[in-house]
C-alpha cells in the first residue's frame, strides 16, 4: 500500500503479486490529514468487497508520503525551539547567508526593496550562546561550560521550550561538547527534543548546518505526533504490517525514524513521483526526462539527468537554506486549484493562492466563489462533470461558469468560454516556462528531454505544456494520477550519511589528482559505508554508492560526482577530475572550466539502499481498438482550434497497442487525458500513454 497526502486529494495505490495497482483518490482533510488516509483505505476495502478492519489486516506493507513537515515549516507551526551555539555565533541564524534570493535577485523576491527577512522559527531571546570552542582541526581550545549548559536548560524549559538544537563551531569535526550537552539534557530534561548538528548534518557551513538541526528540532514533535497519530489510526483499525515514511532525499524510511530525522521529510511527497519516473526511464530506456507533477495546489518538476534524479546538497525550503541533500523538486504555485483573478492593471494571472480542498473550486460546489484552473476545465468541456472522479464526486458547470463570469469575464470584457481559455493558457504557459527554467539553469536543452506527466491535473494540461516548451514526447504512465503514491511503495529504503573531507590542488597544477590524498579519502569514504550500512541494520542486500562533491578552489558551487567502487587510486581520483571538468563545461559551457586555478573536494557522501518490495505487477486490462473504448462526442475549446467536435474514451479500456488521434479526450478514474488537435498517442506494451507533441525543432 502506498500513499500520498497532497494539498488537494489523499492518493492511494493498493499493489498485490502478478495484478495490475489498483488507484484511489480521496478528497485531503486538512483538520486531520490521517482522516483522509483512512477514507481513502475505505474506498480501497469496499473496491475489494471487503470491511475496513478485514482490509486494513491484509495489508502487510504500508509507505506514506505527505507534505506534514514542509506545511508545518511554511507556516511556522512547529514546536517552540531553542538553539546553543558557541559564545559569539549566536547571530548566524539571523545574519544567514546572502543567496541570490536573500539579496533580492531571485525571481520569488523581485526588486531588492521588496526583499524581507524569513521568519525566525526560533526568536533571538531563545538562541543561548555557550562558552566553549573546537578549532578547525578538532583541538578543544576552550572547555565546555557545563554550569552554564544546566542553567540555560532550567531558563529555557521554565520559558516553555519544547525542542532544543544544538549546533557549535567546528562540531563535524569534533562532536565531543555537543554529546557531552546531550548528556547533561539527558540528566536535566530527557523529554526535551533534541538535536544535535554532528549527527543530523556533519558538514561544514555554520548557518546551513545550524539551520538544519533547528529546523528537525521545529519539525520533530510535530512530525512524532503526526506519524504516531497515523500509526495509531491504522494500528486501529487491524493494519499489523511494516510502516515506512518517504525520505526526501531519495527513498523510504522506517516510520520510527521519522520524528528522530523530520527536516528529511520536507518535499516528501514530490520525492516519490520522481524516484517512480526514474525506475520507468529506465524500463523505458529514456535517459533524461522532465517529471511534471500537477496537482491541486502545485505544480512540482524534478529532473532526471542521465538515468538518476538530480539532488541538491544544499536545499532551500521555507526561506532557510538546509545542508540536507534531496532530490530537487521545484514547484509553482500552479494546479488545478489554483485561483484566477484580474489585478490592479487589468492583467489575468493565475496562482499562486489556491483554493485547496476546503473549499475548492467553485464547480465544487462547497462554497467556494472564486475561479480556478479546474473551473475553466469544465468551462472548456475538457473535465465531464458528472464523471469527474469516476462520478464518485459531480461537478456543477453552473457554478464554474458564475464564478469566470464574476471575477474574470466581466473585468476584462470577454465571454465566459474566453476567459477560461485565457486562465488555461496562462497556467499553461507558466508551467512551460518551469519546464524551461529548470532544464536551461542545469546547462541542458529542454528539447532532448522527455516529459512524463502525472498528478490529478499533469495528464489534463500536459499535452499544452509539453508543446509549448518545444518538447515532442510526452509520457502518462498508467500509475499517472497517484504516481507519487506509488512511488512511496515501490521505493527502496534509503539512507546517506555524509562528511567534509576538505582537501586541495594548488593552482597551476598539470596532474591536480597527484595532489590528493588517495588513502585518505578511501579511509573517509570507508567510515561513511559503515555508518550507512549499520543505518540500514547491516542488510546483507544493502547497496551502497558514493558521491564526492568537487568544486574550483574559492568558488560557492559544487559538482556531485559518482565515485566508482573499488579502493581510491591516484588513477580513480584523476577520472574523478577528468569527469568533472567534463560535467562543468556541459553546464557551463566548452572552456569554462579553469583547471589552473585548482580543484577542490568538501564533501563525501553515500548512500544506501535495500529493496523493500519485490511484487511482480500484473498487466493492465485493455483492447488494442481505441474504437472498443469509445464512449461518444463532445465539444471541447482547443486554443488553436475553439470549440470542435471531440472523441471522448474511457481510458481503462485503452491496452497495450492502441492508438488515438487527437483531438481527443481519455477519462479515467482518477484524471482526464487531454490530446491535442495535431496530436497522436499510442500505448506500450507497459501501459504508458505515449503522446507524441509534434514539439518543434
Amino acid at each position: 500500500m502506498g500513499t500520498d497526502v497532497g494539498g488537494t486529494f489523499t492518493d492511494l495505490v493498493v499493489l498485490q503479486d502478478a495484478r495490475p495497482p489498483r488507484l484511489f483518490k480521496s478528497p485531503t482533510t486538512p483538520h486531520d490529514r490521517s482522516e483522509g488516509v483512512l477514507n481513502a483505505l475505505g474506498l480501497a476495502a469496499a473496491s475489494y468487497e471487503m470491511d475496513l478492519e478485514a482490509f486494513c489486516a491484509a495489508i502487510v506493507y504500508f509507505a506514506h508520503g505527505t507534505t506534514a513537515a514542509t506545511n508545518a515549516l511554511i507556516e511556522r507551526k512547529g514546536a517552540p525551539t531553542a538553539l546553543l551555539t558557541t559564545c559569539g555565533f549566536t547571530d548566524t541564524m539571523l545574519i544567514q547567508r546572502s543567496m541570490t534570493s536573500w539579496v533580492g535577485m531571485g525571481s520569488a523576491t523581485g526588486h531588492y526593496s521588496r526583499r524581507r527577512n524569513p521568519d525566525q522559527i526560533v526568536p533571538r531571546s531563545r538562541i543561548a550562546g555557550i562558552t566553549e570552542r573546537i578549532d578547525a582541526a578538532g583541538a578543544e581550545i576552550v572547555a565546555l561550560d557545563a554550569e552554564g549548559v544546566r542553567a540555560t536548560l532550567r531558563r529555557l524549559r521554565a520559558e516553555g521550550v519544547q525542542a532544543l538544537a544544538v549546533s557549535f563551531l567546528w562540531s563535524f569535526v569534533n562532536g565531543e561538547h555537543e554529546s557531552a550537552v546531550a548528556r547533561i539534557v539527558e540528566e536535566e530534561w530527557p523529554e526535551v527534543y533534541l538535536t544535535l548538528s554532528h549527527q543530523v548534518a556533519p558538514v561544514i557551513g555554520e548557518y546551513e548546518r545550524s539551520a538544519t538541526t533547528v529546523v528537525n528540532s521545529y519539525l520533530g514533535p510535530v512530525i512524532r505526533d503526526y506519524v504516531a497519530g497515523l500509526e495509531g489510526r491504522l494500528r486501529s483499525t487491524g493494519f499489523t504490517g511494516d510502516f515506512s515514511i518517504m525520505d526526501s532525499g531519495g527513498g523510504v524510511m522506517r516510520a520510527r525514524d521519522a520524528a528522530r530525522r523530520s527536516a528529511s521529510m520536507l518535499t516528501s511527497g514530490p520525492a516519490g513521483g520522481v524516484l517512480a519516473s526514474t525506475a520507468l526511464a529506465s524500463r523505458l530506456g529514456h535517459p533524461n526526462v522532465i517529471t511534471s507533477d500537477m496537482g491541486g495546489t502545485s505544480f512540482d518538476v524534478g529532473l532526471i539527468i542521465n538515468g538518476e534524479p538530480l539532488v541538491e546538497r544544499i536545499s532551500e525550503v521555507g526561506d532557510l537554506h538546509l545542508a540536507l541533500p534531496r532530490i530537487k523538486v521545484t514547484a509553482i504555485g500552479a494546479g488545478g486549484g489554483s485561483i484566477a483573478a484580474v489585478d490592479e492593471s487589468g492583467v489575468l494571472v493565475v496562482g499562486p493562492e489556491s483554493a485547496g480542498s476546503v473549499p475548492g473550486p467553485a464547480c465544487y460546489g462547497r462554497g467556494g466563489g472564486r475561479p480556478t484552473v479546474t473551473d475553466a476545465d469544465v468551462v472548456l468541456g475538457i473535465i465531464d462533470p458528472a464523471r469527474f472522479l469516476g462520478g464518485r464526486m459531480p461537478l456543477d458547470r453552473s457554478l464554474a461558469e458564475k464564478a469566470i463570469r464574476e471575477h474574470v469575464a466581466g473585468p476584462l470584457g470577454f465571454t465566459v468560454e474566453e476567459a477560461a481559455a485565457g486562465i488555461r493558457r496562462v497556467a499553461d504557459n507558466q508551467m512551460a516556462d518551469l519546464l524551461r527554467k529548470v532544464t536551461v539553469e542545469q546547462g541542458h536543452d529542454p528539447r532532448d528531454f522527455v516529459v512524463y506527466a502525472y498528478g490529478g491535473a499533469g495528464p489534463t494540461h500536459a499535452y499544452a505544456y509539453t508543446e509549448a516548451a518545444g518538447i515532442s514526447t510526452l509520457v502518462v504512465p498508467p500509475t499517472s494520477t497517484v504516481h507519487s503514491a506509488y512511488g512511496t511503495v515501490t521505493s527502496d529504503r534509503y539512507r546517506a550519511v555524509q562528511t567534509t573531507e576538505v582537501h586541495r590542488t594548488p593552482p597551476g597544477a598539470a596532474d591536480p589528482a597527484a595532489h590528493l590524498d588517495a588513502a585518505r579519502i578511501g579511509a573517509a569514504f570507508d567510515d561513511l559505508a559503515r555508518r550507512c550500512r549499520a543505518d540500514l541494520d547491516d542488510d546483507p542486500r544493502a547497496r551502497l554508492a558514493r558521491i564526492a562533491y568537487l568544486k574550483f578552489r574559492r568558488q560557492s558551487h559544487e559538482l556531485p560526482l559518482p565515485v566508482p567502487d573499488g579502493e581510491i587510486t591516484t588513477e580513480t581520483l584523476r577520472g574523478l577530475v577528468s569527469e568533472f571538468r567534463a560535467a562543468y563545461e556541459r553546464i557551463y559551457g566548452a572552456g569554462t572550466a579553469l583547471m589552473a586555478a585548482g580543484v577542490e573536494i568538501h564533501t563525501l557522501r553515500v548512500e544506501g539502499r535495500v529493496s523493500v518490495t519485490d511484487v511482480r505487477e500484473g498487466r493492465y486490462p485493455g483492447a488494442d481498438d481505441a474504437d472498443a473504448a469509445l464512449i461518444g462526442e463532445r465539444p471541447v475549446h482547443f486554443p488553436e482550434t475553439g470549440r470542435v467536435p471531440t472523441r471522448v474514451y474511457r481510458g481503462e479500456g485503452l491496452g497495450a497497442g492502441a492508438s488515438v488521434q487527437g483531438p481527443a479526450i481519455l477519462e479515467f478514474a482518477g484524471t482526464t487525458v487531454v490530446i491535442g488537435p495535431s496530436q497522436s498517442l499510442t500505448v506500450d506494451r507497459h501501459s504508458n500513454l505515449v503522446i507524441d507533441c509534434k514539439g518543434e525543432a
